[in-house]
């Protein structure tokens, strides 16, 4: 969003829009915006955020610039530099007790529980951190905002998801590093306990998984075949997007938000 931050909200608003359609209990759960709490204090939280950056050595806070999508020998600016600081206080200034992040930030979690030695406190934050889907396409180690060919997104028509998985990297035998396996495993298995394949009879016929292990099993000896193994994936992520395509296409809001951010430009 090139940091600008009405953009950044706008696209906030529409994450919200997406957790209530896939079913998130939204009278349970408190939204809180980072800059509307930094503005009421901004005193405390950019003494925390200085407090900090002065107990920590400048590697050390490179080493977090994976959190931002960027590596170590980066040439990184000094806003990218004083980043690390600024998230690792947003866990302190919003009092959060858990952290749920992907892998890609765990190395600024893990900075926020040294700081907890460092000032001695006791109570750290709990991290628990996500797995990071791997990219459709070969060679992709996660998923990337800005290539809409590396994804599946949550509002993608039943037509791109299809054409996604179908041209997806999945070689045959082969589970470590593939995207579609990686897909059952993490997103389709949690959601439906279950997975099933349609196939004809001369192919093994219709076969329904009950565990991940089995379904590796029979993809490892060439018993299940990535062009049967796609289409039930295609199949499962379009059952599993209905209720959020429904959402954005009925409710006026949501409507116009996904309109608004599909006309920005992402950047890295």
């Amino acid at each position: 969003m090139g940091g600008d931050l009405k953009k950044i909200r706008t696209v906030g608003k529409y994450m919200v829009e997406v957790w209530k359609a896939i079913g998130m209990d939204m009278e349970r759960v408190e939204f809180l915006w980072s800059a509307d709490e930094i503005n009421k204090r901004s005193d405390e939280y950019w003494s925390i955020v200085l407090d900090i950056a002065r107990r920590n050595r400048l590697p050390r806070i490179v080493r977090c610039s994976q959190i931002m999508g960027r590596n170590d020998s980066d040439d990184l600016s000094a806003a990218q530099i004083f980043y690390p600081c600024m998230q690792c206080a947003d866990i302190f200034f919003l009092k959060a007790d858990i952290c749920q992040l992907g892998m890609d930030q765990r190395k600024v979690n893990v900075l926020a529980r040294e700081y907890c030695d460092d000032i001695k406190r006791k109570n750290k934050p709990i991290i628990l951190s996500h797995h990071m889907l791997p990219g459709l396409l070969q060679g992709q180690e996660k998923m990337s905002k800005s290539d809409p060919n590396s994804a599946v997104f949550m509002e993608d028509a039943d037509h791109e998801v299809n054409t996604k998985i179908k041209k997806a990297y999945c070689p045959p035998q082969v589970v470590t590093g593939n995207p579609i396996v990686e897909y059952v495993e993490h997103v389709v298995f949690p959601w439906f306990g279950k997975f099933e394949v349609h196939r004809c009879e001369n192919n093994g016929g219709n076969k329904v998984y009950l565990t991940m292990e089995d379904l590796k099993e029979d993809y490892l000896k060439g018993e299940l075949h990535p062009g049967d193994l796609k289409p039930a994936v295609a199949k499962a992520l379009n059952e599993i997007l209905q209720p959020v395509r429904d959402h954005f296409q009925n409710d006026p809001e949501a409507k116009k938000l996904l309109a608004t951010i599909k006309k920005y430009k992402v950047t890295k």
